[in-house]
């Protein structure tokens, strides 16, 4: 079965949605575009809408606490030789926002609500060899940015005036770090076979902070906090499996597991601004097929096993389910546009501050909506 122009038409078809998952893992970190035939460029943009809501330890309801967020995404590469191919790929891979009503719960203070936005860039420049058709090695450096801006408001930082971390707020600026990437793909365009694993290191981001807190004595002090992006390890898998369809997979882990974000003065009083306990595991499988020369579609589930429960007040939920639709439309051979939508069902979670509960949320969802256009050159 010769499915060359199969692989052409359909590889490309994947979801280009932000994720709702594990800990702040957004992007799914794909090299998807780096191993696309020849020349090929590409950019998307991502909406995620979630939808998180709850009852706090009183028993007060608290009100949808999830804010919408788009992020970007784009990447270009070059088949320089037969063997030796270049590419540069942008994402923003983790990342949080978050803010709490003035509900009456415990996550505010009657005037402000608790809130967090959790910003990253990053930057991968790989370099392939490919010793025959079929296998392709490639490594290269990852070069990553984060900032932050994250406030605590109300009693579920502690009801006692002098030691209630309400009304602490911390910005991070922003901070350049590297980090590195690698890995082999093996082929077989004749009948539309792919597959791929990708190791992405840690990177070690130390930052300058600046955190104020309105307790007696007024705590108002730049220092440094330190925080470790994870290693992760992509899997994907394709194969054709008749003239015009195709069926792939997505696996992902990401190390979570003893991930914590402890800034100066927070360490000081025994607490962290954020934790996670177990490592993220997640998968999604999916089918494409080809209605003409110029429409094709794609239907995808996936699964992410959150990042451990309990969970912190600044994301709470832990995993979820998914079911995905896309849509290609290519107008000539060598250009497409693409469009996709996904339903999130998110996990239920109970919420702590310093190992109390702080509120149970269950039932809730997110819509995510996506675009991308890909151009061969």
């Amino acid at each position: 079965m010769k499915l060359n122009k199969l692989c052409l038409a359909l590889t490309l078809i994947t979801l280009p949605l932000s994720t709702m998952a594990a800990g702040l893992d957004r992007s799914g970190q794909s090299i998807s575009a780096f191993l696309q035939p020849g020349n090929y460029a590409e950019a998307g943009l991502s909406v995620l809408d979630p939808t998180v809501k709850g009852k706090d330890a009183t028993g007060k309801s608290v009100s949808d606490m999830g804010d919408d967020y788009v992020f970007a995404s784009a990447a270009v590469k070059i088949q320089a030789t037969d063997k030796i191919s270049f590419g540069l790929l942008y994402d923003q891979p983790f990342g949080a926002d978050a803010q709490y009503g003035v509900d009456g719960s415990i996550f505010s203070d009657g005037t402000e609500g608790t809130s967090v936005k959790v910003r990253t860039n990053n930057i991968t420049a790989l370099v392939g060899y490919q010793p025959t058709k079929n296998w392709n090695f490639y490594a290269g450096p990852v070069w990553q940015t984060v900032e932050a801006d994250i406030s605590l408001r109300g009693y579920a930082y502690g009801s006692d005036p002098n030691k209630t971390l309400s009304g602490y707020n911390i910005q991070v600026d922003q901070k350049e770090a590297y980090g590195w990437a690698a890995g082999f793909a093996y082929s077989k365009p004749e009948i539309a076979l792919k597959a791929a694993v990708t190791y992405r290191s840690e990177i070690k981001h130390k930052a300058r902070s600046f955190e104020n807190h309105n307790a007696t004595p007024l705590y108002d002090t730049y220092s440094s906090v330190e925080a470790v992006t994870p290693q992760s390890v992509n899997i994907d898998l394709q194969t054709g499996v008749s003239q015009n369809t195709l069926v792939f997979a997505n696996l992902r882990w990401v190390h979570w597991d003893q991930f914590v974000v402890s800034p100066a003065f927070l360490g000081s009083q025994g607490q962290d601004l954020i934790s996670y306990s177990d490592d993220q595991y997640s998968a999604t499988i999916g089918a494409s097929h080809k209605f003409n020369s110029k429409w094709a579609a794609t239907a995808a589930v996936g699964y992410d096993s959150g990042a451990g429960n309990p969970v912190t007040t600044l994301g709470p939920t832990e995993g979820y389910w998914s079911v995905g639709l896309g849509g290609q439309y290519s107008p000539a051979e060598n250009y497409f546009i693409q469009a996709g939508v996904k339903y999130f069902w998110l996990g239920d979670a109970t919420a702590q501050t310093g190992g109390n509960t702080a509120g149970e949320f269950s039932n809730n969802y997110a819509l995510g909506y996506g675009m991308k256009i890909g151009y061969r050159f």
